[in-house]
């Protein structure tokens, strides 16, 4: 099973649940009921924003849907568990977008969201900017890449790092139409 169509199954799961309705999560969320249909039967891949607007719609944290096990404790991530498949955000093909690799779903009642994320260039040069409560800190490991924030555009190459406050609509990619790899952490408040 893909792990968009894992993600989706595990968002219906918390929605019916909870005994939310596709339409009283659409309106909680300001999601469209189609949007959401088609993301709990794992038939597109969504961007960070629509994910945390789920979230919230369904009064949980962001992590709670990448979320395997439970644990309390500390939770250590070793190079074999980045090999699992990526869940996939923000675009239709595997070559765009962004595969996020969850460094800490087993990890309870946490705040922050870490992520080794790959990004993939862009296809098209026109971005639109998404904006969500909370802050990211981002560390390029490999490659570059450009952040739209607001008016500006950052270019931050491996090595340096770029933190901000979320709410203000962003957008980030791969520069140069070569592949990145970053190091993200997300704080959403839940």
């Amino acid at each position: 099973m893909s792990a968009n169509n894992e993600l989706g199954e595990k968002i219906k799961g918390l929605r019916e649940m909870r005994c939310v309705s596709i339409e009283e999560l659409a309106e909680r969320s300001g999601l469209a009921k189609e949007q959401i249909e088609k993301i709990e039967s794992g038939e597109v891949t969504t961007s960070l924003t629509p994910l945390l607007k789920l979230a919230r719609g369904l009064g949980v944290r962001l992590g709670t849907f990448l979320d395997d096990l439970e644990l309390s404790g500390p939770v250590v991530t070793t190079p074999t568990d980045n090999d699992v498949e990526a869940v996939r955000f923000a675009g239709p093909s595997d070559r765009e977008g962004l595969a996020f690799h969850a460094l800490a779903a087993n990890k309870r009642d946490r705040n922050m969201e870490p992520f080794v994320i790959d990004v993939h260039p862009p296809v098209e040069q026109h971005f639109d900017l998404s904006s969500h409560e909370g802050e990211e800190f981002i560390y390029v490991l490999k490659g570059a890449i450009e952040v739209n924030y607001g008016k500006t555009t950052y270019r931050v190459e491996a090595g340096s790092s770029i933190y901000y406050d979320s709410i203000v609509p962003h957008h980030l990619h791969a520069a140069d139409g070569k592949e990145a790899r970053i190091l993200a952490v997300i704080y959403a408040p839940h």
